[in-house]
């Protein structure tokens, strides 16, 4: 998995065991492999790359990909797995003219690794109408069963619900870690350690209602949101405010945590667990400013580590152990596709 906030490559081994259709997990080993400074670079311009560049761009994080599962198998001392399940990066993603674009070449990660790759977890749903986004929730239906809310904070924050009629509903509710990283590596630092910085600093009030005003947060769901949006909309908003980098980290992490409360202070109550992974819920600061939105209206859950760190890695396994099975792997209930899907491509070593 690599996700928005472009910390690294999430490498997770995971096995399954299944019994009449309960899913169980166990994560054998798992770590985050940073990008080099180089490739990191070109993954931020992505979107800018001409044709060429982005092709070669395409094969090189597959190769990339490709190495980096050989050499976590080898130096953990572990077995030969059954699929590799690779999300790969995002770059673009425009659902309304049905496109979504994941890069890292999935025939060059099967052949390097010398395992069977499933890739391209997002374009039938797509094809089919939907939005593409949130996949999670087919693995937290089967893998995380009993919290009413999920959320993950990554890059993107986004949040699964389970309705009292059993639907599901799932959607991006903000931009996270990319902003809170970008202002943290203004102050030399790769993110904010427990919200540290974010806690010395003071809450603009006229940043925020702009932040608050934006249109995205009055679309219903289902709806994603785009890697683009944070350049498109956030950071012209910040750097007309020209705030220190602590009160915008500040002022960012209040716009959050107001956000994921909205989401939830409708409906929810002090029985509602809101389980809550992704790197976001190692920022303490973060974590206090959601319970002092939520007012009482769910008790936070925050799982292990190995399950905050790499939740959504360990369901891109799942959902490619599904498309191994050629079973449902995206619901149309989240992303308002015209039908459940199967998702991913599968490359052969």
């Amino acid at each position: 998995m690599s996700g928005s906030s472009l910390d690294g490559l999430d490498i997770a081994y995971v096995q399954f065991r299944e019994e009449n259709d309960h899913w169980q997990y166990e994560v054998i080993a798992a770590e985050c492999l940073p990008y080099p400074p180089p490739m990191r670079s070109k993954l931020t311009k992505a979107r800018s790359l001409s044709v060429t560049e982005f092709c070669l761009m395409h094969t090189q994080l597959g190769h990339f990909f490709g190495n980096a599962v050989a050499e976590f198998l080898r130096t953990k001392k572990l077995n030969k797995p059954d699929l590799i399940a690779s999300h790969g990066h995002t770059v673009f993603h425009d659902p309304e003219n049905m496109a979504t674009c994941q890069i890292g070449d999935g025939a060059s990660i099967a052949q390097i690794s010398a395992v069977l790759t499933v890739c391209d977890l997002r374009s039938s749903d797509i094809a089919a109408g939907g939005q593409g986004a949130p996949i999670v929730p087919m693995g937290e239906q089967y893998l995380f069963p009993e919290p009413k809310y999920l959320l993950n904070i990554g890059g993107i924050v986004n949040i699964t619900k389970r309705e009292s009629n059993g639907d599901v509903v799932a959607f991006d509710i903000a931009v996270a870690n990319q902003v809170l990283n970008y202002l943290s590596e203004k102050e030399g630092k790769a993110y904010d350690e427990d919200g540290k910085m974010a806690a010395e600093g003071r809450l603009d009030n006229k940043l925020l209602a702009q932040l608050e005003a934006l249109p995205y947060y009055q679309l219903q769901a289902p709806k994603s949101l785009d890697n683009g949006f944070t350049a498109k909309y956030i950071l012209p908003l910040m750097q007309q405010a020209n705030l220190s980098n602590r009160d915008a980290l500040a002022t960012y992490v209040e716009h959050i945590a107001m956000q994921i409360s909205k989401v939830i202070i409708k409906e929810g109550d002090k029985q509602s667990a809101l389980f809550i992974s992704g790197g976001g819920a190692l920022n303490s600061f973060l974590v206090q400013k959601i319970e002092e939105h939520l007012n009482g209206k769910a008790y936070l859950q925050i799982p292990d580590r190995n399950t905050i760190l790499y939740k959504e890695a360990i369901i891109m396994a799942f959902l490619g152990l599904l498309r191994w099975q050629g079973k449902v792997n995206v619901l149309k209930s989240v992303t308002g596709a015209r039908k459940d899907t199967i998702n991913g491509a599968i490359y052969h070593p």
